[in-house]
């Protein structure tokens, strides 16, 4: 196959891998980023000496694309995995959670609640085949199985803050393969098993920017393509804040709701499916503590005086010299939390985690900071795939996707890789 220059827009992790793919194909991809750095919601920043990434992230045992891209760069030696702990912050205290003897001594829930929401999770771990429920609206399929008090318990508050006004229409199947990803990560009933990589993300985005470079593909970083010009029903390049560039091919992974704004000449009903797509925005403030919050990796929270469905404590995956808090409020763009200055966040989450553990005092946050990121998760409505355009548009060498195409999968750096390396293959044939 002829060598063919293939533009790329955004580096994360969907964009690394197409880049990644057609240098390893021959051709050379120039990839363009709005940002100074690649990774996107992946990406690593300086917290006071720490390099760590902004939005928390993990691996489980089934994200076999990310382990082959670690075994092709000899990264696979890298890999750590560790027994965590899941726990429940309910009725102002810390409880055990994640396993049957811990189900089977939460408080607050009757013994046929607890074992109704048993049951489905455990069907949804064994379910294989996603298509009967990608009609089913999510809260509702929920609510049917546990019943109403384990939903509204367990459940209500993780939608409510995180879905908002969207809760009441939210795919099954999305919300299925999210229980099943966690679910499949245990070894056993009793234990879960996730990992992380030595140095974090920053390992491996370093390594396949690496790579890329090696087999002649290019960054342009802090370079935003502004338009993929059109003529003719043909890709003829893109332009950007330096000029115009000639590509015979463009492929897109950047966030669905920019793509109208760069690419404008598409037909008017591929452009109005982009459109109508919706988005959870994210404020994620990180904690950086001189002492342990809990012992859990994940816990969630069912308090009425926080508005969090949960936070992660990293460093109970990943050791570090210092205990990392991630807690993330995810909230739709639109809606006025988001507007609300960083200071807000900040203070509420420092008064959330010493309501969680009193014995953590002003002096033992040594550092708080809060990452915003407006695109951060698609908006999956029953029959979701219905709403999307084709990824390969009717545009002669245009190829547009993100996260919103590998549904019912949640995003994840594997389902980003395994995605973005077939769309490579598609876009160079």
């Amino acid at each position: 196959m002829a060598k063919q220059r293939i533009a790329v827009l955004g580096a994360g992790p969907m964009g690394l891998a197409v880049a990644y793919q057609l240098a390893r194909d021959g051709h050379q991809p120039i990839v363009f980023e709005a940002d100074d750095r690649v990774g996107g919601m992946t990406a690593t920043f300086d917290f006071g000496g720490l390099d760590i990434e902004r939005y928390y992230h993990f691996h489980c045992i089934s994200d076999t694309a990310f382990f082959q891209v670690l075994d092709e760069l000899k990264l696979a030696d890298k890999m750590r995995w560790v027994s965590t702990k899941m726990g429940y912050y309910y009725q102002d205290k810390v409880v055990p959670w994640g396993n049957p003897v811990a189900l089977l001594k939460f408080p607050g829930l009757s013994l046929v609640a607890k074992f109704r929401y048993a049951l489905h999770a455990f069907l949804s771990v064994k379910r294989d085949d996603w298509k009967p429920l990608d009609h089913l609206e999510a809260s509702a399929w929920i609510r049917r199985w546990v019943g109403a008090e384990a939903y509204e318990v367990l459940w209500r508050r993780l939608f409510d803050y995180k879905f908002y006004d969207h809760v009441g229409n939210l795919s099954a199947a999305w919300i299925w393969s999210r229980i099943r990803r966690i679910g499949r990560s245990r070894y056993n009933i009793f234990k879960e098993k996730l990992g992380y990589l030595e140095g974090g993300s920053n390992t491996f985005l370093s390594a396949m920017k690496a790579d890329i470079e090696a087999r002649g593909g290019e960054f342009r970083f802090k370079q935003a393509v502004t338009r993929v010009r059109m003529e003719g029903g043909a890709v003829k390049g893109v332009e950007t804040a330096q000029g115009f560039e000639a590509f015979d091919r463009v492929v897109s992974t950047i966030p669905l709701p920019y793509v109208p704004g760069v690419m404008p000449d598409l037909p008017a009903d591929v452009l109005a499916k982009y459109k109508q797509q919706k988005n959870i925005a994210v404020v994620c403030v990180i904690c950086k503590l001189k002492k342990p919050l809990t012992d859990n990796f994940w816990l969630n929270v069912n308090d009425p005086a926080m508005d969090i469905p949960g936070l992660v404590e990293y460093t109970n995956l990943r050791p570090l010299d210092h205990h990392i808090v991630y807690v993330p409020y995810y909230v739709p763009g639109e809606h006025p939390k988001f507007q609300e200055p960083d200071e807000a966040f900040l203070a509420k989450v420092k008064r959330y985690l010493q309501e969680i553990n009193p014995g953590l005092k002003d002096d033992d946050f040594i550092d708080i900071r809060a990452s915003r990121y407006r695109y951060a998760q698609p908006i999956c409505q029953p029959s979701f795939l219905d709403s999307l355009p084709p990824v390969a548009l009717p545009v002669k060498g245009l190829w547009v996707a993100d996260t919103s195409y590998y549904y019912p999968e949640d995003r994840g750096i594997s389902e980003s890789i395994g995605f973005g390396r077939n769309l490579a293959k598609q876009a160079a044939a």
